[in-house]
């Protein structure tokens, strides 16, 4: 197998008319469209295949992690299960992979890929082929005061902190959709990153939309099993240039599947990662 494959990548274009960036975070029941005022635009790269290369990157310096421990919840059918089962060992994991001291979950999703189905209900996620990032600054501050009490916020915030996205593999091997990753390293923040709002039903969140660069680094791991992982970051408080502060990712369609390769099956747990280590 060779190091590297050659794979065309969805980027996000800036709205023409030079209006705030959205997107919807619910698509429309009857086109399965998410309304959003981005365009997009395709581009090839040589993505790197890091399997046996694994150690090459870390969290602090391309901004994800591979790992290899099989997860004792498999069944992954049931959110309250999933909550109460699959949440504390990966609570436990996060910890014992980063040395957090405190690891707060705030959601998870499940990915099943399904050619031609329109539902992308919150129930019927699918992979998505579109670099982002899933949260800025702003989105990061935001979570940790929606999801921890009001009195532990302060401190909380004075301290690193990060947002982890933990993804890995369920039922069989992800040979189909493969998540492509950003080495961070060759990520020009400035240019690059651009904030996107992010509309709920309720609420408005915000991502980081990712324009072009020819000089983007991407890696991903071929084949990863449901007893493979990896964490990716999705923000660091520590903003001096000592550390990679997050990773844009996307779903692509690998030249190298076999046809006969079952349709990817996935969840991401999304955790606040707290640290006793004081800012720098």
């Amino acid at each position: 197998m060779s190091d590297t494959v050659k794979a065309t990548l969805v980027y996000p274009v800036l709205p023409a008319d030079g209006s705030k960036p959205y997107t919807n975070i619910n698509a429309d029941p009857t086109t399965g469209e998410r309304g959003t005022n981005l365009g997009t635009e395709t581009y090839e790269f040589d993505i790197e295949n890091l399997r046996g290369k694994e150690d090459s990157v870390s969290l602090d310096t391309a901004g994800f992690q591979y790992f290899k421990e099989a997860a004792k919840h498999t069944s992954f059918t049931d959110d309250a299960v999933i909550k109460k089962e699959y949440y504390p060992e990966s609570v436990d994991l996060l910890k014992r992979l980063t040395g957090a001291s405190r690891v707060v979950l705030f959601d998870h999703t499940i990915r099943r890929r399904r050619p031609g189905q329109i539902d992308d209900s919150p129930e019927k996620r699918q992979p998505v082929p579109r670099v982002h990032v899933d949260q800025t600054t702003e989105s990061a501050i935001a979570r940790v005061k929606r999801h921890l009490p009001e009195s532990d916020v302060p401190q909380l915030l004075s301290k690193r902190f990060q947002i982890i996205n933990l993804w890995r593999p369920i039922n069989h091997v992800a040979l189909d959709h493969p998540l492509a990753l950003c080495d961070y390293r060759s990520v020009e923040t400035k240019r690059d990153l651009f904030p996107v709002a992010l509309r709920y039903p309720d609420r408005e969140g915000e991502t980081f939309g990712v324009l072009h660069n020819p000089n983007h680094k991407w890696k991903y791991k071929r084949g990863m099993g449901p007893d493979e992982g990896v964490l990716i970051k999705c923000f660091d408080s520590i903003q001096d240039g000592s550390v990679a502060i997050l990773t844009p990712h996307t779903a692509f369609t690998d030249p190298s599947t076999p046809e006969d390769a079952p349709l990817r099956e996935s969840i991401e747990l999304r955790a606040l990662v707290f640290y006793d280590k004081a800012k720098a």
